[in-house]
This record gives C-alpha cells, structure tokens and sequence, in this order.
C-alpha cells in the first residue's frame, strides 16, 4: 500500500536531512513538504506546497498519508517577539495536528526541546512543554516527541556561536555521562534518522525520547 509523509520544516537542520532520507528511502512512495518559498530540489516522490500557516484552508485537505514531521521551530535571536515565537513553536505544529487529526493521519513526529516542560519557569522551554502536551491531547493514533539536546551539524544560515558551542561540545560530550548524557550534543542527521526509523515501526501510543534514546534509535 502506497505511503505518504508530510514534512513541515524541511529546509532546518534536522528536517533537510530527514526530507533526504524520506526521499532516499522505499517505504514512502510521496513526500508532501509545506514550505513558504520552494527549495531547490526536484524528486519523482517530492512534492511542494508552498503555504501561508495562518490560512490552513488553503492547504487542510493536503494533510493526509501515514505520517506527518513537524521540524517547526525558530530561536530567541531569529525571532525574538514572542507572540511570533510561540506561534512558530505552539500554534502552527497544533494547527498541523489537528488537521493530520482530521483527515486520518496515523502517526504525529515532533521535533521539540530537551528541558521542555509545561510546569517550566523559562518560557521557551514551558512553550514546548506546551506544545507537546497540546499535541498529545489531539489524539492521533501515534505521537512521537523529540527532545534532542544541543543540535550539531551545518546549517545554511551563518551562526558563528554555533559553530564555537559545536566545537565546545565536543570536549564536554565525555565528561557528560550517566544521567548527564542526554545533554550531549546530538547531529540533526541522528534525529532525522531517528524519526524516520520510528516511523516505519506499526506502534501506536505516545512516545517521548530524549537525547541519548535517540542516538539508540538511530
């Protein structure tokens, strides 16, 4: 039976390279990704949708298959008004949610935050804890959250600290073991395979993994 993924956030860290595997990969037949100007790539299984997020009845009826990714997310430097900031990391992966809901989506994956927690006194890591408790209460058959640490790799934008805390973490990584080991660094090429991996499995739940889980499952 054909399958079909959706991908919101395809052109990040971790979701340009989980939109490369969906596409290397034979178990998806169709890759529907959402994005706000079209990427450079042409592939027999790919298909763009080029969408504004505050008008979902341009594009509800889309949001359908046996997957959806959501890679959704921004950081206090790029989008520092935190009403846009939460409407990036809440509202938007809900709103997909809710339509995947809807229209008969099995399984839900989330890229969220290690540290996210809806009790939190910080408001970026409450706002995932948000996001991921909202999500869980859409009820989709399979709900797969992400809590990967620092994320490692190269990212298109230019982000000179970055690639200063890459370094820096390589040092610390050995000395973080134990119940520590979860805030290694982790490449976004790890999460992304890790996603795709857990989807292909028939479970059905909800599932949180955080750092160290998702370097076993990758």
């Amino acid at each position: 039976m054909a399958k079909k993924a959706v991908v919101a956030g395809s052109s990040g860290l971790i979701g340009s390279h989980l939109l490369q595997i969906l596409l290397e990969q034979a178990f998806y037949d169709e890759v529907l990704i959402l994005v706000r100007k079209k990427l450079p790539l042409q592939h027999k299984k790919l298909t763009q949708l080029v969408v504004d997020f505050e008008q979902p009845e341009t594009y509800k009826n889309e949001l359908t298959g046996h997957a959806l990714f959501c890679c959704l997310g921004s950081t206090k430097k790029k989008t520092p008004d935190l009403s846009i900031y939460r409407k990036i990391d809440h509202d938007y992966p809900l709103l997909l949610a809710q339509l995947a809901k809807q229209n008969g989506v099995e399984q839900y994956h989330l890229v969220s935050s290690i540290g996210a927690n809806i009790n939190g006194a910080n408001f970026y890591t409450k706002t995932k804890g948000e996001t991921e408790a909202d999500i869980t209460a859409v009820g989709i058959s399979a709900i797969h959250i992400y809590r990967p640490s620092f994320l490692a790799g190269d990212r298109q934008e230019s982000r000179p600290m970055e690639k200063f805390l890459n370094g820096l973490m390589k040092v610390i990584n050995p000395l973080l073991f134990g119940s520590w080991k979860k805030y290694q660094s982790i490449p976004g090429t790890t999460v992304a395979m890790a996603m795709y991996k857990q989807s292909i499995k028939n479970a059905t739940g909800v599932f949180v993994y955080e750092s160290d889980k998702i370097k076993q499952l990758s």
